[in-house]
């Protein structure tokens, strides 16, 4: 089994900035793709960005381009998301996924998940 527990989401001004981090235990490897996903209330969850294993190239959806960058420190076994220039569309739960093989955009390829943290971008 894989455990991933996320962290890192609050309270942020519009234009603010957050760093989630999402650290992994029991049989995750650093090999495995991690991903970051979010969920607004009354929404299906969507992709956010992904990472592989090895180095692979991160990827983001279109809505995080240029505002989000999503990282991995192997030795410690986290993969963080760090946003700027934040504005209130972020608003979301955001939950950290991981699975073998290389990254996917589609949530049903991953097979074990955080619990989520909460991101709320407000004035």
């Amino acid at each position: 089994q894989v455990q991933l527990v996320d962290s890192g989401g609050g309270l942020v001004q519009p234009g603010g900035a957050l760093r989630l981090s999402c650290v992994a235990s029991g049989r995750a490897r650093s090999d495995w793709a991690m991903a970051w996903f979010r969920q607004a209330p009354g929404k299906d969850r969507h992709y956010v960005a992904g990472i592989g294993g090895g180095g692979t190239l991160p990827d983001y959806a279109d809505s995080a381009k240029g505002r989000f960058t999503i990282s991995r420190d192997n030795a410690r076994n986290t993969v963080y998301l760090q946003m700027n220039s934040l504005t209130p569309e972020d608003t979301a739960k955001y939950y950290c996924a991981a699975k073998y093989g290389g990254a996917s955009p589609w949530d049903r390829d991953y097979d074990y998940w955080g619990q989520g943290t909460q991101v709320i971008v407000s004035s």
